[in-house]
């Protein structure tokens, strides 16, 4: 009887593994596994003429490149030697059925605790391209990055000519005060942020700034030849133009998404955002610069005006021969950002959903709280001695106390509520006739509040800038999915005149959502899990402009949710 027992227990463990191991080779079927180790850890650097502890993975700043091709998993195991908590998201990755891999501190998980470790597991399915992982606790983003690149599948060639070279070129900003205290004196003012003290391009300031003659970045090239440079924007709260001297950029991918061929003179990218593109070094022997200069859609705001500069140089230069600086473009010159934006097309035709089961309508903007501290001139220093805020439909996200993933899958009730509104409470001119009595009518309301959507949900889901405080450009991040922006445009959305193209539309991760306007999406909701939607300027989201989506089950295994990782961190 015992070995009968001890028989059908060993049948069961191996059908068990037999029918885990069918369902993960359904995923994962002839690829590799490629594993990396991550240590963040606190290193001293100096800059800008002073010296401090950043937090880093591996003692490289910025972090360490993950390679993959399309179709391998990818397995990194995350030991937090920081006095802080981290989590690391992998910006871009659409993350099937591996939601607790995602990274957004308290949305998919609790954060990695000093002196703990978590490890990652997740398929780069039907995924190529330039990605990047970053940091997803307080400010942390600032200095814990590094790219993510996968490659086509061997023998799958680009749909462009080879270049000869490819370089990361990763835009950042740097600050000389510590950035957890930074978030934290900020929150507790009530006000802005200080702006960057530079703007750095793979972690180095150029030599505009103080101290940086010789922290640049260079790139040595050849006459002739072609590179292909992937551009991250690993930035915390300013979008950036990006330039090189009297060289053409032409734009092949954005968001990891293959793009018809666009050439222009320059680029603007959102803090979120990648993009690849062709340089061919056909000028005369020179060192020309390329640049990261600010993009300011907002009013009234102070930023960093001084350009980051790297170097693009010849081989055969000297130190007598040509040198010029890239025109950037004014700090606010929102044409060349539609300009760009106009000219982004999916490389072949695609299949949009025509026909839509949810739609939403989404504003995305700036409040002002009325002041309740009892210590006003410290804690209330927004405008007109109120609070700073944000919302999405006025509802300013707070982030629970356990992940929002852990409290939905375990039925944990008291951490969200399932009610954010699918349209705003109050219809007016967003644009141009917000209220103007700050802060008493610009009031938002706090809560964790999210949107719930049954498996396979075909969801429209338009953006609306508000001119509450200030209209600007929201680079807008969606966890877990890559979506169609089918359209855009400014002032108030209007689906009586709104011009959608739904045959080529690129397909994005991050939609800068015009200043003054709106950005239409469409995506299918076939990813079961809690997804974050935020804006990407740090700030916005500490203020709570954010909100998460939850996608239920489907039916059959290859639609549901595995359970969490044994090594989940714990609150």
């Amino acid at each position: 009887m015992a070995n009968l027992a001890t028989s059908l227990v060993i049948y069961f463990t191996v059908l068990v593994f037999v029918f885990n191991l069918h369902v993960s080779a359904q995923w994962h079927q002839g690829t590799l596994t490629k594993f990396y180790d991550f240590k963040v850890k606190t290193m001293r650097v100096t800059k800008l003429c002073n010296s401090k502890d950043i937090a880093v993975v591996n003692g490289m700043f910025p972090g360490p490149v993950v390679h993959a091709q399309e179709g391998d998993r990818i397995v990194v195991n995350v030991t937090n030697a920081t006095p802080f908590n981290i989590t690391i998201h992998w910006h871009g990755v659409r993350q099937i059925l591996s939601c607790w891999y995602d990274g957004p501190s308290y949305i998919t998980q609790c954060p990695i605790q000093s002196g703990q470790s978590f490890t990652y597991e997740f398929t780069m399915a039907k995924q190529k391209g330039t990605f990047f992982w970053h940091a997803h606790v307080s400010w942390l983003r600032a200095t814990v990055y590094g790219a993510l690149i996968v490659y086509p599948k061997t023998g799958v060639p680009y749909p462009f000519k080879k270049p000869d070279k490819e370089h990361i070129i990763i835009l950042g900003e740097y600050w000389v005060k510590d950035v957890v205290q930074l978030e934290r004196a900020t929150m507790d003012s009530g006000g802005a942020p200080p702006h960057a003290d530079a703007y750095t391009i793979n972690g180095r300031p150029g030599p505009n700034y103080n101290c940086s003659k010789n922290d640049v970045y260079k790139i040595d090239v050849v006459p002739g030849k072609t590179y292909l440079l992937r551009l991250i924007h690993a930035g915390i709260n300013t979008e950036s133009f990006f330039a090189i001297a009297n060289h053409k950029l032409t734009i092949v991918e954005a968001d990891a998404e293959y793009t018809k061929p666009f050439t222009t003179d320059r680029v603007m990218l959102g803090p979120g955002q990648t993009m690849n593109v062709l340089v061919t070094a056909d000028q005369p022997i020179g060192r020309y610069s390329m640049a990261m200069g600010p993009y300011m859609s907002a009013k009234g705001v102070y930023f960093q005006n001084i350009s980051s500069i790297a170097y693009f140089q010849y081989s055969g230069n000297v130190l007598n021969s040509l040198y010029l600086n890239p025109n950037l473009p004014t700090f606010n010159d929102n044409l060349v950002v539609k300009t760009v934006m106009d000219g982004l097309r999916s490389l072949n035709p695609v299949n949009v959903s025509k026909e839509i089961d949810t739609n939403l309508f989404v504003t995305v903007g700036l409040n002002v709280q009325k002041c309740q501290s009892k210590r006003p001139n410290q804690n209330c220093q927004g405008l007109n001695h109120g609070v700073m805020a944000a919302s999405m439909n006025n509802v300013s996200f707070v982030k629970p106390k356990i992940s929002l993933l852990e409290a939905y899958y375990k039925k944990i009730n008291g951490s969200f509520t399932e009610d954010f509104p699918k349209v705003p409470p109050k219809f007016y001119d967003f644009v141009n006739g917000a209220p103007n009595s700050i802060p008493n009518n610009t009031q938002s309301l706090n809560g964790t509040k999210t949107i719930v959507l049954e498996y396979g949900t075909r969801v429209q889901l338009i953006f609306q800038d508000t001119g509450t405080v200030t209209t600007e450009n929201h680079p807008i991040h969606l966890h877990g999915y890559s979506f169609y922006v089918v359209g855009y445009g400014s002032g108030n959305y209007d689906p009586k005149t709104a011009n959608f193209n739904l045959v080529d539309p690129p397909y994005m991760n991050t939609i800068g959502v015009p200043v003054g306007g709106w950005a239409a999406i469409r995506f299918v909701a076939d990813n079961p899990g809690v997804w974050f939607m935020h804006c990407h300027l740090d700030i916005h989201q500490s203020w709570g402009l954010s909100t998460a989506i939850i996608v239920k089950n489907g039916k059959g295994d290859l639609q549901t949710l595995p359970q969490p990782p044994a090594d989940l961190p714990r609150c």
